[in-house]
């Protein structure tokens, strides 16, 4: 189980992550509408040509995803400067892109979704209209580094039953963001349920 230090905070950015077709933008959507908060989609931030190129299957390279990533923290710090707690969610499959999305910004919180791969395979093949093709799957997997128990990260499990409003709920249970959202969180530590 990862372990998630709690500050003392006005604001908080949340950054929903996981593999393609866990459920990030969905569950990402609707913990931002709970909470009252700004939304963004990690997918929008991607260069038009990066898009092009997954769109015809062809996996990002790690020196591709560096400029999606550097928009997602200026995203981020724009939404600090201005006090503002949002909702964000991208892949962040490597630890290396974690570190660099957490480190300096005790405002951010990460939850990792957790998902079966035959779940995901049937996601993704289920979904339509989305450039990231399902054929795409193993190349997520090649470059997933799970978050590890030192890290800033909680995993939150999903299993086969479980409806978006499930996951959200569980994930305002781990962040303890019930009374009083958008307020200052309480300070200690606690673990996610896996």
């Amino acid at each position: 189980m990862n372990v998630l230090a709690r500050v003392d905070l006005a604001e908080m950015i949340i950054i929903v992550a996981g593999v393609s077709g866990s459920g990030k933008t969905t569950v990402s959507a609707l913990l931002a509408g709970q909470l009252h908060w700004r939304f963004a989609d990690g997918d929008s931030f991607h260069l038009a040509v990066a898009i092009k190129k997954m769109r015809a299957g062809i996996p990002l390279t790690d020196a591709e995803r560096w400029p999606w990533l550097r928009a997602i923290a200026a995203w981020m710090d724009e939404r600090i400067a201005r006090d503002e707690s949002a909702v964000i969610c991208c892949s962040a499959l490597k630890r290396s892109y974690r570190d660099f999305l957490l480190d300096g910004r005790p405002e951010a919180r990460m939850i990792f979704l957790a998902v079966d791969r035959d779940l995901l395979a049937r996601r993704l093949a289920d979904r339509h209209g989305h450039f990231f093709p399902a054929r795409l799957l193993n190349s997520q997997f090649d470059a997933l580094e799970q978050p590890q128990p030192d890290e800033r990260a909680v995993i939150v499990v999903e299993h086969s039953e479980d409806r978006p409003a499930d996951t959200v709920a569980r994930i305002i249970g781990v962040l303890r963001l019930g009374e009083g959202v958008g307020s200052s969180a309480p300070g200690g530590e606690h673990e996610a349920e896996t």
